[in-house]
């Protein structure tokens, strides 16, 4: 399985390495770092009082993408990177100091994309393309195997499915008491 995934990150670099991309996959990989983007989208949405709702949802999904991943999966699974396997290729970014399984990128971008789209907001196209962009960028960068990248969007699926699930049943329980 692995030399399979090395197959898959090696062509990448073959194929698709050159000037602009050089430029443009760590751009693409910041915007996911921390899940920038994705809690400046849940911080505005929170601020708009028809959007707070999908705010909350969206904020719920990170959280629990976070925990699971880096709290939980990181530690317990201790994968390292591939590019601390194969040396040889020069990092665009500086060397992420976690594991490598599940990627935390990829997790957080669909965590957000699943609430969006389990909260009925177009704002799942645009948030699904940048969220492949994002964990594309990872494989580029030889920071993530290909099967960290889907693990986190499958862990990143679920965590905004449920994240949605625990915002609305909180908002409902808060009505009620109200």
């Amino acid at each position: 399985m692995l030399s399979f995934e090395f197959a898959v990150l090696d062509r990448i670099q073959a194929d698709l390495k050159g000037p602009v991309m050089d430029l443009l996959m760590p751009a693409v990989s910041a915007l996911g770092s921390g899940g920038l983007v994705w809690l400046l989208l849940a911080g505005l949405l929170l601020l708009l009082p028809k959007h707070r709702r999908l705010g909350a949802a969206v904020l719920a999904g990170l959280a629990l993408e976070v925990v699971c991943c880096n709290l939980v999966l990181k530690p317990l699974v201790a994968r390292i990177r591939p590019c601390d396997v194969n040396t040889a290729v020069q990092l665009l970014i500086a060397r992420p100091d976690d594991f490598s399984f599940p990627s935390g990128h990829t997790g957080a971008s669909f965590a957000a994309v699943s609430a969006l789209f389990a909260g009925r907001s177009r704002l799942w196209i645009p948030a699904a393309v940048l969220a492949v962009l994002i964990a594309f960028s990872r494989l580029y960068l030889y920071v993530h195997y290909p099967s960290d990248v889907l693990a986190g969007a499958a862990l990143g699926v679920m965590a905004g499915y449920l994240g949605t699930k625990l915002a609305q049943a909180a908002l409902r329980r808060k009505a009620g008491a109200a």
